[in-house]
């Protein structure tokens, strides 16, 4: 190949590779998209391995800022779905947050991760039109989908949990890390034991085992059961909820694991700040402990009164 060649082709490769991280770039999350609930403070972020994209991702839903709940609610009363109408009002007090990670180091991962950003973006508008909140029947949707389309090396751990002014988080996990809760009274984790917390494979390594597709479904090492949720209850004020990817659970110095001592050690030394300065804090931390050699997600959750 000639020069003038090899200079062609790596314009087209830098072209592609320029116009992929565009489409990657518009999906991130955005300030604006924070929920934001009385007494609850949020805010996250993502750390990529290449400081540009990867297969880490998150998505907020603030269902009363992305969706148009009243006119939903009197869609739902018009047709007597009086069920669909609670179901909607209970949503102006609660916001979803899902956390995710392609499997794999590769820039390109976060193909996957833009596939599932929609996938679940758009099953929540169905959900929302057909039932007015957000069900299992989504995620168990979403799993067969990614069984059936992506290969058996590139699946993807997910947690959505919605959180409500109530306190209450309520919360699936499909093979992602469990969150942590810091206790501003007893002033560390709170140990979660087995009874409280239920988690299920990856998404796309198991299909779902009541799938109405069943028959044409084929999988080597069987379905899964049924997802449910786990829920979970912000007890004091200043009470902070950890969601994290795996590049933070395996982060590692040469003498220590960055989870769970340090972690907390740092937690209690900025418990009192709001969440954004939580989780700068954290993120310098981490960042100096070690170098990572994954992405790193983290959002912060915490409560501001009592």
């Amino acid at each position: 190949m000639s020069r003038a060649q090899l200079a062609k082709t790596l314009r087209l490769v830098t072209g592609e590779l320029k116009n992929f991280q565009d489409i990657a770039n518009y999906i991130l999350p955005r300030p604006e998209e924070i929920p934001l609930l009385n007494g609850i403070d949020v805010y996250g972020g993502i750390v990529p391995l290449n400081g540009i994209f990867g297969g880490d991702h998150i998505i907020y839903i603030d269902f009363k800022r992305r969706f148009d709940l009243d006119a939903r609610i009197q869609r739902a009363a018009a047709e007597r779905k009086m069920d669909v109408s609670k179901n909607l009002e209970a949503c102006k007090r609660k916001a979803g947050i899902v956390i995710f990670d392609v499997a794999g180091h590769h820039a390109t991962d976060a193909l996957l991760a833009a596939m599932l950003h929609q996938a679940f973006l758009l099953g929540a508008t169905y959900e929302l039109d057909i039932c007015g909140k957000v069900t299992k029947r989504l995620f168990e949707n979403i799993n067969t989908r990614f069984c059936n389309s992506s290969g058996p090396r590139k699946f993807i751990t997910m947690l959505y949990g919605e959180i409500s002014e109530d306190m209450t988080f309520r919360f699936l996990s499909a093979g992602h890390p469990s969150p942590l809760v810091f206790s501003n009274e007893n002033n560390r984790f709170m140990e979660i034991t087995a009874d409280h917390y239920t988690a299920f494979p990856p998404i796309g390594t198991l299909p779902s085992g009541d799938t109405i597709d069943r028959a044409g479904t084929q999988s080597v090492l069987g379905f899964k059961e049924h997802y449910s949720f786990n829920e979970w209850r912000l007890m004091g004020s200043g009470d902070i909820l950890l969601l994290y990817t795996d590049g933070l659970s395996e982060l590692a110095g040469a003498h220590e694991q960055y989870l769970p001592e340090h972690f907390e050690r740092r937690i209690r030394d900025v418990k009192h700040q709001a969440a954004r300065e939580i989780f700068e804090a954290i993120k310098e931390d981490f960042v100096r402990f070690e170098e990572p050699s994954d992405d790193i997600s983290l959002v912060v959750i915490k409560r501001t009164n009592t």
